[in-house]
């Protein structure tokens, strides 16, 4: 007798299992400038220039949280795709954009999202040059990113190296808090709610921060923080073979306030949040001060929070104490929105 398959849903895989499932199924190419398991891919377009690709969708369900209008939801999936560029330093140049268009949307409703793309594209230097358009069940924005960048000029995950210090380009667990706000009914005082929520609908890239630390070769890896602080140290622990003991953690302010109005752990926001598009990245601790000081000038903050450490496991340290930090963060399928 045949025996019955066993069909597992996945809901019970994960995103991070589905893309190990397609990944081991592709036949990689040869002598790939950027390996799989990046924040972008790259494509030799001779022997000192690189093509780099990204691409990234934003869906309705899973990435428009209420409150969000269409134009702030079309100019996030820009966002969510420049960010990961601004991890590798490199300034995209060109756009494609297909969407997926629910039929009850409006003329206006397309109006609105074409204004968003615009504005998200304009906003880092970028333009849109063409892409598709179709029906669909629910609001898919998908973009292709391009631009260039020469060999061995940009930051990858895999560099970071024991003694290297480990910064971030920003605060977190403020989106944390404002989804929250918008998904789960809580209230905050004025003073800081209004600052949460716009966190969630109008998030920054930190391209120009990106570009910078480039420049001065400080950096060994870096990574974008949209699945969460905790998530993206594990990925560049991976992907170097290291591991990062953290004793500054860095904390928004109004997170600290929401937190203690709210009775929640300050340290669960900002681990195991998503959404953020900091920059976390790891820097010869000698080159430090070249690479704070040329964040400043062009208006952003380096923020160190750690060091990297030869034992390969990540640990948060405050008043003398450790714990282990989990690797948790945002995954599609498993924390999916209702």
């Amino acid at each position: 007798m045949e025996r019955c398959k066993i069909l597992t849903p996945l809901r019970a895989v994960g995103e991070r299992k589905i893309i190990k499932l397609i990944l081991e199924r592709l036949e990689e190419m040869p002598q790939m400038p950027i390996p799989f398991g990046d924040d972008v891919s790259a494509f030799a377009i001779d022997d000192s220039q690189l093509m780099i690709l990204k691409t990234d969708m934003l869906v309705g369900k899973t990435d428009v949280p209420p409150g969000m209008s269409l134009w702030q939801a079309a100019r996030k999936a820009v966002i969510m795709n420049v960010s990961d560029f601004a991890a590798k330093g490199v300034k995209p140049k060109v756009m494609l954009v297909s969407l997926g268009l629910p039929r009850k949307l409006t003329r206006e409703d397309v109006k609105e999202i074409g204004a968003g793309l615009n504005a998200g594209a304009r906003e880092y230097g970028a333009y849109i040059i063409g892409g598709d358009t179709n029906e669909a069940s629910d609001l898919v924005i998908s973009l292709s990113l391009f631009g260039m960048a020469k060999k061995g000029e940009i930051m990858l995950r895999s560099g970071a190296k024991p003694g290297n210090l480990v910064a971030v380009t920003g605060s977190f667990g403020k989106t944390t808090a404002g989804l929250k706000i918008l998904l789960e009914g809580f209230e905050a005082p004025s003073e800081f709610c209004k600052f949460l929520v716009e966190s969630v609908l109008m998030p920054r890239a930190r391209l120009k921060e990106g570009l910078a630390l480039n420049r001065t070769k400080a950096v060994t890896a870096c990574i974008d923080s949209s699945d969460g602080l905790a998530w993206s140290l594990y990925e560049i622990a991976k992907a170097s073979k290291v591991g990062f003991l953290i004793n500054r953690l860095p904390i928004a302010e109004e997170v600290k306030k929401f937190a203690e109005v709210k009775k929640l752990e300050p340290l669960e926001l900002t681990l195991y949040g998503g959404e953020e598009y900091e920059l976390v990245l790891t820097i010869e601790p000698q080159l430090w001060r070249s690479a704070e000081k040329t964040v400043k000038k062009v208006g952003g903050m380096l923020l160190p929070i750690g060091r990297v450490t030869a034992e390969r496991k990540i640990f948060l340290e405050i008043g003398g104490r450790r714990r282990v930090i989990e690797p948790r963060g945002w995954e599609h399928f498993r924390n999916a929105r209702a």
